[in-house]
């Protein structure tokens, strides 16, 4: 079976999270982003470059849940897609474009955080999936290089 990939984004939350509503009744979670840019000198050295900043969405369940747990200056990781759409402003047609988050998550590399294990109602394609995956234990110590962590 073929890899499934789709596009990611990651970066930082550079705005305070807005909640709206779909004409078809859906939950819309809104954010602007930055990405972070580094150009690499001739040394080795990294220079900062100042952050592009983009338009980021989710809807419905995802939507939900992002509004619950993301705010201003979170860095996140998203799967999704680029939608271009055009806007009328002062009579002209302007371009632009978001990025449709249909996963996001906080940015582990750059997060401290804890996981809460209990069990959700899963959706169908999951409660069907082979449950081949090790868990680890919050209460045991990860180890580096050991099994537990695929090592």
């Amino acid at each position: 079976m073929a890899l499934h990939t789709q596009q990611s984004l990651s970066g930082f939350i550079a705005s305070e999270p807005q909640r709206s509503v779909t004409e078809n009744g859906d939950t819309r979670f809104y954010v602007r982003v930055g990405q972070p840019h580094f150009r690499r000198e001739d040394n080795g050295d990294f220079t900062v470059l100042e952050p592009s900043f983009h338009d980021l969405v989710a809807y419905r369940a995802t939507a939900d849940r992002a509004l619950t747990r993301f705010a201003k200056g979170d860095s996140f990781v998203a799967e999704g897609n680029v939608r271009t759409f055009q806007v009328e402003r002062d009579g002209d047609a302007i371009e632009r474009e978001e990025f449709v988050a249909k996963k996001i998550g906080h940015d582990l590399a750059r997060t401290n955080y804890d996981v809460d294990r209990a069990r959700r109602p899963a959706a169908s394609a999951e409660r069907d999936a082979p449950a081949n995956q090790e868990v680890i234990s919050q209460t045991e110590p990860a180890r580096v290089g050991s099994a537990l962590l695929g090592m």
